[in-house]
């Protein structure tokens, strides 16, 4: 999060950067991610680099209604660089308050930098000019969201839904805190709500790591959905635990919270360093292991086994609204199969009598309710344990009939993540 005031004041670096960003965002998944981590981006002045990521994820935030406005003033199709500055432009004049002629003025600069750019300088002036003339509405639910992705959650929840979780595409999320023990007083330091489950959520600004508790290892950042599927296998001290697709960790920080003796599996051995990176700032423990959840060759049963797996990440728009514009709808049928394997694969890790959670950040049916009814299907020593109202911290309009989770953002106040999530009983 960043100070938007410092807009009038970052400069052509801060735009050059945002470009960059917002480029490889819209051209590949974890595009933006990528591209955040490079040391031409990390390098930047602490300012700028606040400013273009703030820029940028305003942008994504008010894509559809910025290309709408766009595609009505513009008679050729410019080349992908050009309409991106040109929507830079209209995020930096329309969402972030920028002045209009320098949101119009920077954006003709930045263009002009370009290889053959000057041939666009005057096309960029004139479509920003009018633009600022008249403003463009930015609050069109079924503008905010890619329309396959609207017209699939019209039908899987209904439009009303559809448009209450669109509209909440535009709405900059607040910061929702973990805590590794109960603490009273902390709530008040964080300038913080809680939440059903004990999450805080606070309405703090600016980097993290000057927080009240974040040198102490008392909280870490976790979206209040994330918390709930750790929550539901209900861990006990000494109990054993298999968290299978780990990173980037806050379930297995809330596994090892409890005592248990945990194991946290990824794949990626990078993702896992930040798995240690948190448990040792925590001072918890547990035992890290890099390989793919569906083939890893250890042989251990464990008393509980949560399983977060891969999954097209529509549920976390809020946090990374690059994921409704990088997912494509093959995507779903894909990753279904990814999910179908790993859930059998963890399955076979469970003790008889024991437990397993599966879960998904996202929103597509295909990925969350059908999942439940070929797993149970492939696995008769399996049945549902159903949640009951709000266990969890879940909301309580988010328990479907059967007993499963389907979370949707707008089920609670100020926001949350998209999640399924299933708990299974596995037969003694």
């Amino acid at each position: 999060m960043t100070d938007l005031s410092a807009s009038d004041a970052a400069g052509l670096p801060a735009r050059r950067a945002a470009l960059d960003l917002l480029t490889a965002a819209l051209n590949r998944r974890s595009g933006f991610d990528e591209a955040a981590a490079t040391p031409a981006f990390r390098n930047l002045e602490p300012r700028d680099r606040g400013f273009a990521r703030a820029l940028v994820l305003a942008t994504l935030r008010h894509l559809g209604p910025i290309d709408r406005a766009l595609d009505g003033r513009i008679s050729r199709e410019p080349p992908e660089v050009v309409r991106n500055i040109l929507r830079l432009g209209a995020a930096q004049a329309f969402v972030l308050g920028t002045p209009a002629f320098a949101a119009v003025g920077t954006s003709v600069d930045l263009v002009a930098e370009l290889k053959d750019g000057r041939a666009f300088k005057g096309v960029v002036n004139a479509i920003l000019r009018s633009l600022t003339r008249e403003p463009p509405d930015m609050t069109d639910p079924e503008l905010l969201a890619p329309p396959w992705l609207f017209s699939r959650w019209s039908a899987a929840f209904g439009e009303p839904a559809a448009r209450a979780m669109a509209t909440l595409i535009a709405a900059e999320p607040a910061t929702d805190l973990s805590l590794k023990a109960p603490s009273p007083d902390l709530a008040v330091a964080l300038e913080a709500e809680e939440l059903p489950g004990g999450t805080l959520r606070s309405a703090l600004r600016g980097e993290i790591s000057t927080w009240p508790g974040f040198a102490d290892g008392v909280w870490w950042v976790q979206d209040a959905s994330a918390a709930v599927p750790a929550r539901l296998l209900a861990v006990k001290a000494g109990e054993t635990v298999l968290d299978l697709c780990a990173a980037p960790g806050g379930k297995t920080l809330q596994l090892a919270a409890t005592g248990a003796s945990v194991v946290a599996l990824d794949r990626s051995a990078a993702r896992l360093v930040r798995v240690a990176e948190n448990l040792a700032r925590m001072g918890l423990t547990a035992e890290t292991a890099t390989d793919d959840a569906g083939s890893w060759p250890d042989t251990r049963s464990f008393d509980a086994v949560l399983l977060d797996a891969p999954c097209s990440a529509t549920g976390t728009y809020r946090r990374n609204p690059d994921v409704l514009w990088a997912a494509k709808p093959g995507d779903v049928a894909a990753l279904a199969g990814v999910q179908s394997r790993l859930l059998d694969s963890a399955a076979r890790r469970v003790k008889p009598g024991g437990r397993l959670v599966y879960c998904v950040c996202s929103l597509e049916p295909e990925e969350g309710e059908a999942q439940t009814a070929g797993f149970l299907a492939r696995n008769p020593d399996f049945a549902l344990a159903p949640m009951t109202p709000g266990e969890g911290g879940a909301p309580e309009a988010s328990l479907r009939p059967d007993g499963t989770l389907r979370i949707l953002p707008h089920h609670l106040t100020g926001g949350t993540d998209g999640f399924f999530i299933a708990r299974y009983a596995r037969r003694p």
